[in-house]
Formats: C-alpha cells, structure tokens, sequence
C-alpha cells in the first residue's frame, strides 16, 4: 500500500477485508487485506498491471520502502 501511496493512489473505500484504491487519473486497483497473510504472486501480478507499471519498478520501490 506504501508503494501505491507513492504513486498517486488514494484509498477511495474500504471493505471489510479489501482495500480500493485510486489514482487520479482514474486508474483503480482492490488489495486483500489478510493478516498475517502474503499476496499469491498471480494476485499481485494482476494488481501490477492494474497500476501501470512494470514489475521491476515495483520491485525496486517495494525494496527502498
């Protein structure tokens, strides 16, 4: 979420266990929310393509937070 924030992502709503967010340019991603769990690589490979980024950039920003 962090990254996201970091890109321009706003929380818009919040579920009971799913977060979604916004960019203002109206691209919209939903993140689990799972305590204690980690994110399916294909899960979070979908949430990637919904942000618009490439995955090494991710990777890069997920590292330096």
């Amino acid at each position: 979420m962090k990254v996201l924030s970091s890109l321009g992502f706003v929380t818009i709503r919040q579920r009971v266990s799913h977060l979604i967010m916004q960019h203002p340019d109206g691209r919209t991603t939903i993140i689990p929310i799972h305590n204690g769990e980690d994110i399916h690589k294909g899960l979070l490979r979908t949430i990637i393509h919904e942000i618009g980024i490439d995955k090494e950039l991710f990777i890069s920003m997920v590292d330096n937070t």
